[in-house]
């Protein structure tokens, strides 16, 4: 039985998150939190929260031992860009893209 957690409109580009997820993708749910207590990236912090959201969402939804969880698939879409300026030389401007993601968590029992 998989169990899954989406979270839209986050605030990082989904570059800097699939660095992370890079990391944890195919590891079982105790070790992959485990791992990302300890990373320094901003990421680390909002993929430790999906994916208990996930293991969450795995125990409201069925008897599933949590123990053998593990991430199945993890992946960033990429969100909304917003888009602004930044004042250049001369009377110039710059565009500045603040992207945004979309991160979809899949966990399975092993």
């Amino acid at each position: 039985m998989e169990s899954r957690a989406v979270a839209k409109y986050v605030r990082i580009s989904p570059r800097k998150v699939r660095l992370v997820m890079d990391q944890v993708r195919g590891k079982r749910v105790a070790d992959a939190l485990n791992m990302l207590s300890f990373t320094p990236q901003k990421g680390g912090k909002i993929l430790k929260k999906l994916i208990g959201s996930a293991v969450a969402n795995a125990e409201q939804n069925s008897d599933v031992d949590v123990d053998k969880l593990y991430i199945n698939k993890i992946y960033a879409d990429e969100g909304p860009t917003m888009k602004r300026f930044r004042p250049r030389a001369m009377g110039r401007a710059s565009r500045i893209l603040k992207r945004s993601s979309h991160l979809t968590v899949i966990l399975n029992e092993k």
